[in-house]
This record gives structure tokens, sequence and C-alpha cells, in this order.
């Protein structure tokens, strides 16, 4: 690097383009130690300048003892402000010609095959596109004589993904690349500079502080402090991510949080769960505020199909009667939801019919699973309004909720009950046993 600002302060500069009959475009050479057999090797280090692009460090070894070569390459500039995104639309053998480097914190994707390559996982490359996917073959195959013994299976589903890309690499059908790098050192070549690419397009992005963290710009410790957990006036405005695991796979996932405040009715946290390893996702309702002092009995008279569009509150403590089927369904069990009246009744018959364990297998009988069956066509007339029934929410804690649609007026169809909780009732809450006041010594 001193001789880099040596140059540059005489007013030349040591990054030219690159010319076969220029001698000072020729590389350097320097004997160095090489890390497969631990003999001398030459390592070749050329400072060149790409079109269009910026200066780039391109550095390639050779050991003539044991044949092992290495090439990678290194920006000479600074990170950018911005990462950068590449999206390439290849559509012919000319295509897979065009230049491209990919530094080390560069992710590369193919989105029809589903395939990416993570940042950190190959050394920076100035190569084409047809040898960016050679590079992807070549890794993939490494290890393919020992799946072969250990795990067949695997091996010929990734000989299967291989062939993809072969026929990707010879032109046979187009597809898209993607290349993501939050350093803003990677590139990808126009051949219509400096006119417009058609089938290229070029986004820069604000890098995330994680971003950051990871290229060695910022601590994650110097992030910004995280606002204090009692301002609720901040946390109304956004929605919170932390990490968890999942609950059907146990895979590392994130769980979103969000303040929400309910017209006519109170603030209550919704949380939502998505697993990218499995698919699962599930959500939350809880409420924002503490249990009231009264119970809350809800009762609704279902006259018109309309009132499946109702959203609703059920908390986890809620209980759920449907008098004119007999039916009812305890607190707990099927959570704390958000939704409307038609999700709800899609979810008791998704749990007493679909998934209800005693409907298939040894446990179950024909006149058992001819019931669940009658009862949940039972549930479809009702949400479709040919049948006429009352619904009650009965919530011991007084946190749940249905939406007035006359409100702030009356609703005619429906009535809100306040009650007094038995002790039977204060003892399923937790509330026997609480003391608030005085406990400090």
């Amino acid at each position: 690097m001193s001789v880099i600002a040596e140059e540059n302060v005489r007013g030349g500069s040591v990054f030219k383009e690159i010319n076969a009959d220029d001698e000072d475009s020729q590389p350097t050479e320097i004997e160095s130690l090489c890390m497969n057999c631990y003999q001398n090797g030459m390592t070749r280090i050329l400072l060149t300048k790409i079109p269009f692009f910026k200066e780039i460090i391109v550095s390639s070894f050779t050991c003539p003892n044991c044949s092992w070569s290495n090439t990678e390459i290194q920006s000479a500039g600074r990170i950018q402000d911005q990462g950068i995104t590449y999206t390439l639309n290849v559509k012919s053998k000319q295509d897979m010609n065009r230049e491209v480097v990919k530094a080390d914190s560069a992710t590369t994707r193919i989105p029809e095959l589903d395939f990416e390559i993570p940042p950190y996982t190959q050394k920076g490359s100035l190569s084409t596109i047809e040898g960016l996917l050679d590079r992807a073959v070549a890794g993939l195959e490494q290890d393919q004589p020992l799946r072969n013994e250990t795990a067949p299976e695997v091996a010929v589903k990734i000989s299967e993904f291989i062939d993809k890309l072969k026929k990707l690499k010879e032109g046979e059908s187009g597809f898209t690349l993607v290349i993501d790098d939050p350093s803003g050192n990677s590139f990808v070549e126009n051949p219509f500079a400096p006119q417009k690419d058609e089938a290229l397009s070029v986004c820069n992005y604000t890098r995330t502080p994680q971003q950051d963290a990871q290229l060695g710009i910022k601590a994650e410790d110097e992030e910004e402090e995280e606002k204090p957990i009692n301002d609720i006036d901040s946390m109304r405005n956004e929605v919170l991510t932390f990490n968890t695991n999942c609950p059907e796979c146990n895979a590392p996932a994130s769980t979103n949080m969000k303040l929400v405040q309910i017209p006519h009715f109170k603030e209550v946290i919704i949380m939502a769960t998505n697993c990218d390893d499995c698919g699962h996702r599930t959500n939350e309702v809880k409420s924002g505020g503490a249990t009231e002092e009264l119970g809350t009995k809800i009762t609704l008279h279902l006259t018109d199909v309309s009132d499946m569009s109702r959203d609703l509150l059920k908390s986890e403590t809620c209980s759920i009667l449907i008098p004119e089927l007999e039916f009812e369904l305890g607190m707990a069990a099927v959570g704390g939801k958000f939704t409307t009246l038609e999700g709800l009744l899609k979810d008791i018959k998704d749990l007493i019919v679909s998934k209800n364990p005693f409907t298939c297998g040894d446990s179950s009988t024909s006149d058992r699973t001819e019931k669940l069956k009658l009862f949940g066509q039972k549930i479809d007339k009702i949400m479709t309004g040919d049948m006429d029934v009352h619904i009650v929410l009965d919530d011991p804690a007084g946190n749940s909720y249905l939406q007035n649609i006359y409100a702030p007026d009356p609703d005619p169809e429906m009535t809100t009950e306040k009650y007094t909780r038995t002790f039977e009732q204060n003892e399923d809450l937790g509330l026997n046993d609480m003391k608030t006041e005085g406990y400090q010594k």
C-alpha cells in the first residue's frame, strides 16, 4: 500500500486498464509459501481498473510442486456508502460471457432453482457468469464420492441439481442471477455501457446495523441503544423482532411483535412467528393491559351472513359457547386470536373435526366420526347464514372483544354483561395468590 500512496503523491496511478502491450500493466510476481504442500510457489499480483467500475487487486497463486492454485480479488477502494444489488436476466450464451466481480461479502442467488451462495463462503473472484456456475458445480461435486458412500439419496439429489446448473450454463433456458453485496464492491458488466442495459437492473440500498457489523464497520455493541420497554409511545409505531425457536422443528426463527389499538376497546399485543426451515406459521394475541376487575360475557345473535366479518379478539382465558349446538369450548383451547367471527368458526371446525386425533386410527369409531362430521356441517351452515344461533364469549379476565358494527351506538343483536368472578375463576387466573401490595419487607 505504500507503493500506491507513493504513486498517488507523484500524481500517477498504479491502477491501469489491462493492456498486453503495456509493460506497466504486467503483474508483479512474489515468491510465497504454498499452504497445500508447504513448499515455495509463486503469487502474481495485478493492480487493475475495470471500465465503468473501480480499481481492484487480482492475486493468483500457483505451486509448481503440487499444482495447487488459488485466485481471488480484493477491492482496492473503501467500503461504499450503500450496498448494491444486481439483478440480471440471462437469456443467451452472450450473457454468460459478462464479467462479474463477486466480493466475498456478496450473496449470489438463482431464484428459479432456489439456489443461494451465502456471503463469506467463497473468496472474492473476477470471473464470468459461466465461471460462477462452473465454480458452483465444482463445489457441489467436490464431496460427491463421499456422499455416494455415506448418503446415496442425498448424492442423487445433488447430482440432479448439478445437472440443472449445467443446463443453465449451456443456455438451454433463461434464468435470473441476483448478486447482493452490502459492501457495494461487487459488479456485473454492462456490455452496452454507457447506454442502459435492459436486462440488468442495479439497486442501491442502505445497510442494516447487522450488515454493518458483518463488514466490521460498526460493532454490534456500538449500535444505537434500544428504546426502553416502557416507552409505549415509541413501541406503538414499530414492529419489534426477537429471536426464538420454531415450535414445530425447533430451528432458529424470528418473532414479530406489535402493539395495536382496537377501536372502542383497548390495546393488544399481536405476536407472529414464521419459520423459514419448515414453513410453520403461528400467531398469538395477548392483552396489552391488566386483568379487568370484572369478567365479560358477550352474546351475539347471528341474524345475517354479514356478521361473519365482525372483528373478534379472543384472549387465552375466553371460553366459547353455542347453546343451540350444546357446544362449549374451554379457555386456551385455540389460544389467543385476533380474527373475524368466520375465522374463529373455521378454527373451531378444524380443531374439532379435522385435527381431532379421535377421528382416525385405532381410537376412531364410525359413530363418533359421524357425529363430528355432522357437527362440521352445522358449523358450515352457521358460516353461510343458514342456521340461526347465538355465539357467547365468556372471558373472566375481561380481555375479549367482539366488534359492534353500530358503534358508538348500541348493537341490537349483541349484549355485553359485566360480572364478578367466582373464587374458582380467580383461582384459574392465578389471582387468589397474587399479592401486589405490602410484599416488600
